[in-house]
């Protein structure tokens, strides 16, 4: 028999995946399988409905992109504008707009979700 309880709070959760990683190389057709596989969809619901899902950086996210494909900041210059553009977009100086995040998501296959995503700390104040 297959003993597991549910996750109802974040020590649950901690404790589950402590389980989890202790049990990881469990054979599937065993009891500690079986237990992995339903630890794991527990932990699955639980994150789903608790933990938010953090969008990353998306200057890290092309700067991520750019190392994977070996680009540098002139092959930015198609989706993006000018090399002064590409260098002031990657530090911060100007936003992403919509078009350079469409051409990013089109040829480097960057999410546009990520690339319009700012985090709350580059957002503008706004004062009433």
């Amino acid at each position: 028999m297959v003993n597991v309880k549910p996750i109802l709070t974040d020590e649950d959760h901690e404790a589950a995946l402590d389980r989890i990683d202790e049990i990881f190389e469990a054979e599937f057709d065993g009891p500690e399988g079986r237990k992995l596989d339903i630890l794991v969809d527990l932990v699955e619901m639980y994150e789903n409905k608790n933990v938010p899902l953090e969008y990353p950086d998306p200057l890290q996210a092309i700067r991520f992109r750019m190392d994977q494909a070996g680009l540098s900041k002139n092959d930015l210059v198609p989706f993006i504008g000018s090399l002064e553009k590409v260098s002031d977009v990657l530090s911060g100086k100007i936003s992403i707009t919509m078009p350079m995040a469409r051409a990013l998501h089109e040829h480097l296959g960057i999410p546009t979700d990520v690339l319009i995503h700012y985090p709350e700390k580059w957002r503008p104040s706004h004062r009433g």
